[in-house]
């Protein structure tokens, strides 16, 4: 029991919040580097209600999926401190919330990864209610001031019921796949923490990989999903995802299609996890309703039964006069208190008793509940309930008269006349956090009404339909989309990503690792990337374009830029490459080194979630832009000046073996382009495939011990002199990939630790060559960017771009301007070796641009959208 100010008599708590230390030393929470048990957590919990005082005072809590806003959360609940949970992320809204209802607590984020809180007053200055728990929106993330009172016993009736059907035990590790401030998100955390189960928090899309690997290391055995998730997880190929310890997978938050719903469950069947469709809102603490997993693939059209301690009743309605037809209406422990829409509001007491849901449903001959309609206009968009009279509202302030729809997975806004689309459509995703591909602007000659003047929704909804559905758009209807004009949005970036990967299907949603980004584009895009935001996010190659938003920073500080570790080090590297072979200076291991960034941005940039095919298609078209350029340049100076043969041309010289013991000229490039072809071949056996998807740390790690069997020649075989350059260094390949993988600082520990200890003796006599390597080793786990400035990192980024390209022409260089003219041998080199790569890349667009083009067009219409178009290189 959290052991707490005792509050005022008559004052309850919630019982899952309080005695969270009934569970002891078992696993509470877990993030991307943290660990609490439950002892642990009610520690926590109990400090901060005895911060937060036994006067009870309304807490505004900005959500977010992290334990700061999980423990305040949970330490107002229990000391019985009304919450106002309000999402972050959105600070007009939450002004809006803040100045509607003046709260006397306000806990947020303080920047440094702490949670304050600031106590606007000591006492309170409303009157509460003694039953009233939590407050939550109506209308998503509008920062509209009608909100949802919900009671201690509303949270804990719910959260028990949700446990009984679902079946949850204290084994079971639940990923927080939604966000705090949303209710079925907050669902998952009430329902796991009263049954002693385990929260794996974070606030990562299960779009990215770093997701998969959080949830696969910690045996996730749940995540919930909205249908835009179930969208999301048909493009990362979770249906190809080894997931061992997945129990089950919920979804609500809007309908899924009935097709979708049975092809699920079907995948669920076939993977041991089952498939829990669910059907609730806000006014109703979470859940109302759930299909049995057993009927899923039967009835997917139905939302199924009452949750345990619900009923339903259908009330007739007179547009819908079929028998047993009616507008939904529940029944149950969990129905909340009432609205409020002002402060004073927060003084009563129970106003309803039953919940009208606003749907039309039909009960089945088999008992199961089937929506077929809606009553009233609230739409969910992506997961979020959305009021369009509320964006109307808004968009009244802004002097647009508009009519707003929910149709599908949109929110069509109905305009009159010709207007800034742009804009509208950029306040409108602003204004209810959606992302601006969910916002449609179509522009009428005239909005259509009804004789009471008001606006005739059903006509609108008719002409908005046509043009979405594809139809040609009439002259009364004109219709914009999120990247129909340029300047404004995430539109820009997507042209960046556009131009920069050669790709006509470039959308809000796409990250640089889903379109196909390998490790010679990642660094003009990174460096590109960093000039248009201002600064670079860790995982930028995994976040949707959307989430990417540019920094706001001092003057003084514009100058100030970060380069990634990457980068600077392929730029630093190939520098003293050719500097040591024209004699220079005698700084070596850039090779070496370069062969272990190989390593880290294949994990990076490959090993995603994606099937196997795609993955081996990406793959190869990376070995093609190492390989091709590489045989290209050695066959045209076979052909000037009969310097190489044919093994070489071929890339097999490490195979067959140099003259005289000499070391290729290209052993670097062999070496990468023979790792790169037998692990896309490994990889692409199912069995290895689900190993690595299962233990992507641990599989890295295993085959750095294997090959170090050939490094240290264990086997007694002469390693180095006898097999190809590809086995002799591979460990320090897979090395690198193990350092991508390792998300933990324990696992970064490890795998520089097994730099150090391997390094040395690699090359007897030369520390400071093994001293480079490891030290630069040390830099890209732990480092992952570097102070800069935007000229270096336009030199940085030209030299790493060019790398490849300046390592297969700088022998010829060398040989032209000598050891007399070293430094203008280097310059020359560099120079060379860039107007090369620059000639390359832009030869290789033009191809299949013109191997493209008469598709591109209609490639780029998609159901209504426009994605960005590609502006022509250079």
């Amino acid at each position: 029991m959290i052991c707490v100010p005792d509050p005022h008599p008559g004052i309850s708590t919630v019982a899952f919040a309080a005695d969270l230390a009934a569970f002891g030393d078992r696993t509470a929470v877990i993030t991307a580097d943290a660990r609490l048990t439950y002892s642990e957590l009610a520690k926590r919990v109990e400090a901060t209600a005895r911060a937060l005082g036994s006067e009870r005072r309304l807490v505004l809590l900005v959500g977010g999926n992290d334990i700061g806003a999980l423990v305040v959360y949970l330490a107002a609940l229990a000391a019985g401190h009304p919450v106002l949970l309000v999402p972050g992320g959105n600070p007009a809204a939450l002004r809006s919330l803040i100045d509607a209802y003046d709260p006397d607590v306000v806990a947020s984020p303080t920047g440094d990864g702490e949670w304050g809180l600031d106590e606007r007053r000591a006492v309170s200055t409303h009157s509460l209610h003694p039953d009233l728990a939590l407050l939550l929106s109506t209308s998503g993330s509008t920062g509209s001031p009608k909100l949802v009172r919900l009671s201690h016993d509303n949270l804990q009736s719910n959260a028990e019921s949700i446990a009984r059907y679902l079946a949850i035990r204290e084994d079971d590790r639940a990923a927080t796949t939604l966000p705090l401030h949303y209710c079925y998100g907050l669902s998952v955390v009430n329902s796991h923490l009263l049954r002693g189960a385990g929260l794996i928090l974070t606030g990562l899309s299960v779009a990215d990989t770093c997701f998969w690997d959080l949830f696969r290391d910690n045996r996730g055995t749940t995540f919930a999903g909205v249908p835009y998730t179930f969208d999301l997880l048909d493009r990362v190929g979770f249906a190809s995802m080894e997931l061992p310890a997945l129990r089950y997978v919920t979804q609500a938050g809007g309908r899924l299609s009935p097709d979708r719903v049975a092809r699920f469950a079907a995948l669920g069947r076939r993977d041991g996890w089952d498939l829990y469709v669910m059907y609730g809102q806000t006014e109703a603490t979470a859940r109302m309703a759930y299909l049995p997993p057993g009927l899923a693939e039967s009835r997917p059209q139905a939302i199924g039964v009452p949750v345990p301690g619900g009923s339903f009743r259908l009330r007739p309605h007179p547009d819908w006069p079929e028998p047993a037809t009616g507008e939904l209406v529940y029944s149950g422990p969990n129905v909340m208190l009432g609205y409020a829409k002002a402060p004073q509001d927060l003084a009563l007491g129970r106003t309803i008793d039953e919940l009208r849901t606003g749907d039309i449903a039909r009960l089945g001959d088999d008992g199961l509940y089937e929506v077929i309609g809606r009553h009233s206009r609230f739409a969910k968009i992506l997961g979020l309930r959305i009021d369009p009279q509320q964006v109307e509202l808004t968009l009244e302030q802004h002097g647009v008269t508009a009519c707003c729809l929910g149709h599908d997975d949109e929110l069509v806004v109905a305009v009159m006349g010709e207007t800034d689309a742009q804009r509208i459509r950029r306040l409108v995703a602003q204004t209810c956090a959606l992302p601006p591909r969910a916002v449609r602007v179509c522009e009428l000659a005239e909005l259509p009404r009804l004789a009471s003047g008001k606006p005739d929704h059903r006509a609108v909804r008719e002409l908005t339909r046509a043009a979405g559905d594809g139809d040609a758009p009439s002259a009364a209807v004109r219709e914009t989309s999120a990247a129909s004009r340029p300047g404004g949005g995430t539109a820009e970036l997507c042209a960046l990503y556009a131009e920069i990967l050669d790709r006509t299907d470039v959308t809000e949603d796409a990250t640089f690792v889903g379109l196909g980004g390998d490790s010679l584009s990642y660094v003009e895009m990174s460096i590109r990337l960093e000039q248009a935001l201002g600064h670079l996010p860790a995982d930028w190659h995994i976040r949707p374009i959307r989430s990417l938003e540019p920094a706001e920073r001092p003057a003084r500080s514009r100058r100030r830029r970060t380069v990634e570790t990457g980068v600077a080090l392929r730029a630093m590297a190939i520098v003293l490459i050719v500097g040591s072979h024209i004699h220079l200076f005698s700084v070596k291991g850039g090779a070496h080194l370069l062969l272990a960034v190989a390593g880290f941005n294949f994990a990076r940039f490959h090993l995603t979630a994606a099937p196997v095919r795609e993955r081996a298609r990406n793959l190869g078209r990376s070995i093609g832009n190492v390989a091709l350029p590489s045989m290209i340049w050695i066959a045209l100076i076979m052909l000037l000046t009969g310097a190489y043969s044919v093994p070489e041309l071929l890339l097999l010289e490490s195979f067959l073996g140099a003259d005289g013991g000499e070391t290729p000229h290209f052993w670097f490039v062999e070496a990468l382009v023979h790792i790169l072809v037998v692990v896309t071949v490994v990889l692409s056996v199912p069995a290895v495939d689900r190993l690595q998807r299962r233990f992507p740390f641990a599989l890295p790690l295993a085959l750095v011990a294997l090959a170090l069997l050939i490094r240290y020649d264990l086997l007694g075989i002469d390693a180095r002199d006898r097999l190809p350059s590809a086995a002799v260094v591979f460990w320090l390949f897979a090395l690198g990939w193990a350092a991508a993988k390792a998300a933990t600082v324990p696992r970064r520990a490890l795998v520089t630790v097994a730099a150090v200890a391997t390094v040395p003796g690699f090359f007897p006599g030369e520390p400071w060559r093994e001293a480079l390597i490891t030290a630069g080793f040390a830099l890209l786990v732990w480092i992952p960017g570097l102070p800069s400035t935007a000229a270096f990192n336009k030199l940085a980024g030209v030299l790493a771009g060019s790398s490849l390209y300046i390592y297969l022409t700088h022998w010829q260089l060398i040989r032209l301007l000598e050891d007399q003219f070293a430094v203008m041998a280097l310059l020359g080199a560099l120079a060379f070796g860039v107007a090369y790569a620059t000639l390359a890349t832009r030869l290789a667009r033009a191809l299949r641009t013109c191997g493209g083009r008469g598709g591109r067009k209609d490639a780029q219409r998609v159901a209504g959208r426009t994605i960005a178009p590609a502006r022509p290189a250079g």
